[in-house]
């Protein structure tokens, strides 16, 4: 950690960034210049599967987030406030005398198959749409909820609590419902930035669980006192709301030279276990054209809309790499990028988003199934199925970049690649390849320093999302991608349109 010496004048503020996967905390050191990072815990997360159901382990969580508060307390200095960020969709729900109600639901519980039939028959998918301009993912918080229907949860139900909403909730006794992931429920009108009422009373969720919605930037208070005799932090430390949607964060770390336009200059691809590939726009695209592609507009930090595709990302090949680790066969993540360079390019192609590849017991199965169904050879070597997977990312990223050229009448110069992706080298050059478009990868922690920049605009110390960016160029290492071999993914391209109309994806 930092010599305390180093810490004169400079503020620390805390991430808690709670991805899918893995969970961790971050101290940021701002000294009104550059943002010094420093993971202080981390620890595993993911699904628990309890009979039928898969949930979230909501209090191994909370432990692990106040282990990793206990070491940041006394290791990190003085410390301005802490903000909390983690995926969308999923939530808690608060009965009588704020009892939580039961642990959250994972989006990839099998409670939500045939869900979306069923909404549509209450509501037309283009009404739901008029009323929220996001996307259709069966795992959507309206999705979910209407699964729940009759259930003494939603019953008793007195506070509904996204996930970040949750900890927030835990560290400073205060309720909120944070703008950028309730915009993930397909709830909320992005042009009026507030619940979608006509639409929650058409399928009869209770009113009273649906709180004001509250800006990012919002200092909710300090933390309660039992978090600070549990942690060790003083009970003065602020709790402030970041974009609490991870990929919120992550886009206020965009290391942009240019705001948001009607007629964006630059995209990004968020990029992890999901990549999510879009532009930021000052107002919600909703029309005909956007619904037809099934796009949709969640909320930004600063007002901002990010008008995006969630794409399956580096899922594929964490499943992989999990299957073979059971199998015996345990490669580091550098083995299987070295094994997939090695393999010849563009021999299969799936695609990503197919519904195969959501939640299948055995990845490679499913990437074999896809293949055998599209009446293309099966990959076998690992380095096969691994590049299979990245160049078929790469053009779906293609797909997507076309898509909103077409849809933002732009043409977007460059590609920032943020997040854990960036280190996946070997798919930043194919994307750049594919989309015939220069790409700057960085940084690798856009999440975590989105979160803390955005404490340091509430406290004072950086002004606006202009300034805030300028600090995050100021503090990371890019690299930059130039396109290469062009014409070869042309060609790919062309045979994976055809690939895609084999395929079950609608």
């Amino acid at each position: 950690m930092w010599e305390m010496e180093t810490m004169s004048g400079a503020r620390v503020y805390l991430a808690a960034d709670l991805g899918a996967s893995s969970g961790r905390i971050v101290a940021g050191r701002f000294d009104g210049r550059q943002l010094q990072v420093e993971e202080v815990h981390r620890f595993e997360n993911g699904g628990v599967r309890v009979g039928k159901r898969l949930y979230w382990d909501l209090l191994n969580q909370w432990s692990q987030v106040l282990e990793g508060l206990r070491k940041a307390a006394s290791t990190a200095g003085s410390i301005t406030s802490i903000g909390v960020d983690t995926w969308g969709v999923d939530f808690a729900l608060l009965g009588p005398d704020d009892e939580l109600l039961g642990n959250p639901y994972h989006y990839r519980d099998a409670r939500t198959e045939g869900v979306m039939d069923r909404a549509f028959s209450q509501l037309p998918r283009d009404e739901i749409f008029r009323h929220t301009g996001l996307q259709f993912l069966p795992f959507n918080t309206l999705f979910q909820l209407i699964a729940m229907r009759g259930s003494p949860l939603l019953e008793n139900a007195r506070r509904l609590l996204m996930m970040p909403d949750l900890f927030h909730w835990l560290l400073s006794g205060e309720s909120s419902n944070e703008f950028t992931n309730a915009t993930t429920t397909q709830m909320v009108d992005p042009r009026t930035g507030t619940w979608a009422w006509e639409l929650i009373r058409t399928f009869g969720f209770p009113e009273r669980m649906f709180g004001e919605l509250t800006p990012p930037g919002t200092t909710l208070g300090p933390i309660q006192p039992s978090v600070a005799q549990a942690t060790g932090l003083d009970s003065s430390v602020q709790v402030v709301l970041p974009g609490t949607h991870d990929t919120a964060s992550a886009v206020l770390a965009v290391p942009a030279r240019h705001p948001p336009s009607e007629r964006p200059s630059w995209c990004y691809i968020s990029s992890g276990t999901w990549s999510l590939m879009g532009v930021e726009v000052p107002r919600p695209v909703i029309n005909d054209e956007v619904l037809q592609r099934n796009f949709t507009n969640e909320g930004g930090v600063g007002g901002t809309i990010r008008l995006l595709k969630n794409i399956a990302g580096l899922w594929l090949i964490q499943e992989c790499r999990r299957i073979w680790a059971e199998e015996g066969d345990d490669r580091s993540w550098e083995q299987l990028m070295n094994a997939a360079l090695d393999a010849p390019p563009h021999r299969t192609l799936i695609d990503p988003d197919d519904p195969a590849f959501l939640a299948p017991d055995n990845m490679p199965r499913a990437i074999a199934g896809y293949c055998e169904r599209t009446g293309q050879s099966v990959p076998t070597s690992h380095g096969a199925i691994v590049r299979t997977a990245l160049e078929s990312l790469a053009l779906r990223y293609r797909q997507v970049f076309q898509s909103l050229r077409e849809l933002t009448r732009s043409t977007p110069e460059v590609i920032h690649i943020v997040g854990g992706g960036t280190q996946n080298t070997l798919l930043c050059q194919m994307t750049a390849d594919a989309c015939a478009t220069p790409v700057i990868a960085g940084p690798v922690e856009a999440t975590a320093m989105g979160n803390l920049v955005m404490q340091a605009i509430a406290s004072g110390e950086l002004q606006d999302i202009d300034e805030a960016r300028s600090v995050v160029r100021e503090s990371s290492s890019l690299v930059e991608y130039e396109p290469a071999e062009t014409e070869a993914w042309d060609e790919a391209a062309a045979r994976w349109s055809d690939i895609l109309q084999l395929g079950t994806r609608s």
